[in-house]
């Protein structure tokens, strides 16, 4: 039953994607329109706008070594990007598993504690989504009227949503939150683990308050504000190698990226399927036909999502055959101790047994001088 959960666990977000998917390119000649797509593409902006897709990642990986170095743990920038970009490509066969990947593989080839590694991502959670509510503000106070009518085009009614809730429902949920978390508490402090598990906690929270020790604050904001500009221009710049999107304005840009944003945060691989729907249903808002809305959610995605895949797979590459394990280079520095033991212990010998030979040198000397005395 346990393999059939985590089976069907893995499995949704894929049927999820399928579905949406499906439902978007229903009755379209996919290949066609992938074609006819590629033949009319501007390389030289979708290159550039790739060039901004990896800025956000080298950012992202420089963040992490800062917040990690108040705790004692420090790895190069090149194990470091190469973490970050397996964690990325890593996401995309299972959602959301790039986070705590990431954390493994950086305990495998960096020696960096598991625990604090997860708070330290927990933190950047934290400052990611505080950046991306303020950007997501900003755009939808710029853009109200064209937000608005995207969210009565998608059919959402904030208030009749909360309007099904009645003041009981209300108590029962916030009792039932309360009750669940106090429970989940009160197992903890009962397992028979728990010094084991109180460590882990201990290097989690210690992680997760890393921000309070950083040496360079005003760096780690800058590489965090940095990381969505780079996402925002990896975007954006995309709008520019189609004709039918490089009028759109900066504004109305930031609007469709914060709405994509937000769909990528349903757990499908790499947000398939909703952002392809959330992109082209504001695409269409502002103007652009809805052929060409799905043609540029398509083939955005699709190079979007290669250039992770492929940065995984060199990432992956450069761990594997380039870099060497903290246990390994222990036991390498182990026997370079054993061969310098060994070493000086024959050079020595070698030094006893000179020191010998000279003293049997000057013992014959001394009989052939008694011979020649007798």
């Amino acid at each position: 039953m346990k393999k059939f959960l985590y089976f069907l666990k893995i499995l949704a977000p894929f049927v999820l994607m399928a579905g949406i998917l499906w439902w978007m390119y229903r009755g379209t000649d996919v290949r066609h329109l992938f074609q006819e797509g590629c033949s009319s593409l501007n390389w030289w902006w979708m290159s550039l706008s790739l060039l901004f897709g990896i800025v956000p990642l080298v950012f992202r990986s420089l963040r992490w070594r800062m917040a990690l170095k108040p705790l004692g743990e420090t790895m190069s920038v090149r194990t470091a990007n190469n973490v970050i970009y397996v964690s990325y490509a890593a996401s995309l066969v299972i959602p959301r598993v790039g986070e705590v990947a990431r954390c493994g593989m950086l305990k495998r080839f960096a020696g960096v504690s598991f625990s604090k590694s997860l708070g330290t991502v927990v933190s950047e959670r934290v400052v990611d989504s505080i950046l991306m509510l303020l950007l997501a503000l900003f755009s939808f106070v710029s853009q109200l009227p064209q937000f608005m009518v995207f969210l009565r085009t998608t059919g959402f009614d904030a208030h009749a949503l909360v309007g099904r809730f009645t003041t009981t429902g209300w108590w029962v949920t916030i009792l039932c939150a309360v009750f669940g978390i106090g429970f989940a508490i009160y197992v903890l402090f009962r397992l028979r683990l728990l010094k084991q598990t109180r460590v882990r906690l201990q290097g989690f929270w210690d992680g997760l308050v890393s921000l309070r020790r950083l040496r360079h604050p005003i760096l780690y904001i800058f590489y965090s504000i940095g990381i969505w500009i780079g996402y925002f221009l990896h975007f954006y710049i995309a709008f520019f190698a189609f004709s039918f999107t490089s009028d759109i304005g900066i504004l109305p840009a930031l609007l469709i990226f914060s709405v994509g944003s937000f769909a990528v945060l349903v757990p499908t691989p790499n947000g398939a399927g909703p952002w392809h729907f959330a992109v082209k249903t504001m695409l269409i808002l502002y103007g652009v036909a809805e052929a060409p809305a799905i043609l540029f959610a398509l083939l955005v995605h699709t190079i979007q999502t290669l250039l992770i895949a492929v940065l995984g797979v060199i990432g992956w590459a450069d761990l594997l055959w380039f870099t060497t394990p903290p246990e390994n280079a222990v036991e390498n520095a182990e026997n370079a101790v054993k061969i310098a033991g060994n070493t000086a212990e024959n050079a020595g010998n070698t030094t006893e047994n000179a020191e010998n030979t000279a003293k049997n040198a000057e013992n014959t000397a001394g009989n052939a001088g008694d011979t020649r005395q007798s």
